[in-house]
């Protein structure tokens, strides 16, 4: 038996009349004598006499509601409580490093700040262990810099993203250069299964084997230490992981000739996850707050 069915139940205990109720919930009176058949079936008695047009309680119906009443209350007042109360509960999300280093804290943080009965637990790995989690159910919702086409897996653009190349060098800063004129650099670039590396990789197509890769790093400030340390090394980075050292002239952009590297950044979930309040609350807030700050150019 459905909560429905017990709902209409107790109604027409009140009101006898199925016009009356089909009224009152907009539905029709059809759906009503349905529900109202299909519980009779599950107990294998008749719960009302049809009498005209009206539905009379019978001593089979008196005996259901005793023994069932209270039970219905406790389930409906857990329902008005669900509804009605604070959005309380545990959620748990990973970022990848840009994500996680430079967004989602702020976001997490205004989101704690409205809803002070939930707790976000966090998490920063590349986007290629983060699909995993999602896969596995650990996590509730994932954050990414490069698209995932996972049948298990739903995806939405939250936002915009530019990777540049960067040195330390301010010479570089000052020309303009095809990509393969920097091959010659010592490059240092994301460790395997990071989204920023596997997107300039994607959009060097194949020239991207000639590259001079000496080191890999998963850390932004450990990047940054070598870049300003040892100027003829080079990387692709995100914009906003450099933007402070831009503004303050300690890193520069290179320019280059036909090569503009634009991304999406993604939050995905499992597509069986169970949308909770919290979830799609969380959700919704995510979207507005990636809105004003990186605005998709399409969606």
């Amino acid at each position: 038996m459905t909560f429905q069915e017990l709902r209409f139940f107790y109604s027409l205990c009140e009101d006898s009349h199925i016009s009356n109720l089909a009224q009152k919930l907009g539905i029709s009176q059809s759906a009503i004598s349905l529900a109202i058949k299909s519980l009779e079936a599950q107990i294998g008695e008749q719960l009302f006499d049809r009498i005209g047009k009206k539905l009379v309680l019978n001593e089979i119906g008196r005996l259901f509601k005793e023994k069932t009443y209270s039970h219905f209350r406790a389930l409906n007042d857990a329902e008005d409580f669900f509804k009605n109360s604070k959005i309380s509960g545990i959620l748990k999300i990973a970022s990848s490093k840009t994500i996680g280093d430079f967004i989602t804290p702020q976001i997490v943080f205004d989101f704690l700040a409205q809803h002070e009965e939930v707790t976000i637990q966090k998490d920063i790995q590349n986007s290629s262990q983060i699909i995993q989690m999602v896969k596995d159910s650990t996590i509730d919702i994932g954050f990414i810099e490069s698209s995932c086409e996972d049948a298990d897996i739903l995806k939405e653009a939250i936002g915009d993203d530019q990777l540049i190349v960067v040195s330390g060098d301010s010479c570089l800063g000052d020309g303009v250069f095809f990509i393969d004129e920097l091959f010659h650099k010592k490059w240092i670039l994301r460790e395997k299964g990071s989204g920023t590396r596997e997107v300039f990789l994607d959009a060097l197509g194949e020239i991207a084997k000639d590259l001079t890769i000496v080191m890999e790093f998963s850390e932004f400030e450990e990047a940054k230490t070598i870049l300003l340390n040892n100027p003829q090394t080079i990387t692709c980075l995100s914009k906003v992981a450099v933007t402070n050292e831009l503004k303050r002239g300690e890193l520069f952009e290179v320019s280059l000739v036909n090569l503009k590297i634009d991304r999406s950044f993604y939050l995905i979930y499992h597509k069986s996850k169970y949308q909770s309040r919290l979830f799609s609350e969380f959700k919704q807030f995510v979207h507005a707050q990636m809105s004003a700050r990186y605005k998709l150019k399409s969606l």
